[in-house]
């Protein structure tokens, strides 16, 4: 009798809230507002971005015959840098460290971009000539500095994307490097006239406008859900990543919770 009684022991799943995720379509990355007290700053941040580097990308590109960034002033210290460094603090007050790293940094340097380029406001340009007697030399080599410095912070941004971000976030990455790279090296290498070279200045501003486009993709992909619309956007997720590892696993009809008996 007793023995009837006895049970075997019984394998009780209890997810983790990473598995809930899994089940979920790779499309939804991202969860309901409800129940939040800070809301997903990730789309804010990416559209300011997209925005201050579109209109960058343009004029590296002389469009419309455009050829001074005065334009950029605006923006670059509103949306693409004021905004964007919020986003960046929103980002960390909800335990984002990576969010807020890329937003609150790129935030800082559309400011400080928005700087430089302010006419005769700091004298930034001006002062730099007349070090150099009279040449553009040093500014330009002190710009590509600057963007060199940027390409080698967001290389860094980069390997970590490739880890386990979606692909769509790690190619934003990449295209903005290349962007970087390129426009610095536009002023480190000009005509010998003393003007950037435009070939290497076009090509920078080819891929500023790609990185636009991709930071609003990636800034649709958030806000386009089952909560608010018809569809969703595909980020897609490399096959190391945890997330595309833990779809496998339920593919494959194994159970990823903790085993308890």
């Amino acid at each position: 009798m007793a023995s009837s009684m006895q049970s075997q022991p019984i394998d009780i799943i209890i997810p983790c809230p990473a598995d809930i995720d899994e089940r979920q379509d790779e499309v939804e990355d991202f969860q309901s507002h409800q129940g939040r007290k800070i809301a997903n700053p990730a789309p804010l941040g990416l559209s300011a971005f997209a925005f201050a580097v579109f209109l960058l990308g343009c004029i590296q590109m002389n469009c419309k015959g455009i050829s001074r960034p005065n334009i950029i002033i605006g923006p670059a210290l509103a949306y693409g840098g004021l905004i964007q460094l919020l986003a960046g603090m929103w980002e960390m007050a909800r335990g984002n460290t990576f969010g807020a790293t890329i937003s609150g940094s790129y935030g800082g340097f559309w400011i400080s971009f928005a700087v430089i380029l302010i006419p005769g406001g700091y004298r930034i340009e001006s002062s730099l000539v007349e070090a150099d007697n009279g040449s553009h030399t040093m500014f330009d080599h002190s710009i590509a500095l600057y963007l060199i410095g940027w390409f080698i912070f967001t290389f860094l941004v980069a390997l970590c994307s490739a880890m386990k971000a979606p692909i769509t976030i790690f190619a934003l990455t990449v295209v903005v490097d290349i962007a970087a790279l390129l426009i610095a090296l536009s002023y480190f290498y000009p005509h010998p006239d003393g003007a950037p070279n435009e070939y290497l200045g076009k090509a920078g501003g080819f891929f500023a406008i790609l990185t636009a486009f991709l930071a609003w993709y990636n800034a649709l992909a958030e806000l386009a859900n089952h909560e608010n619309s018809f569809f969703v956007l595909p980020v897609g997720h490399f096959p190391w990543s945890e997330k595309k590892r833990g779809q496998k696993n339920l593919n494959r009809g194994q159970p990823s919770g903790l085993n308890i008996v």
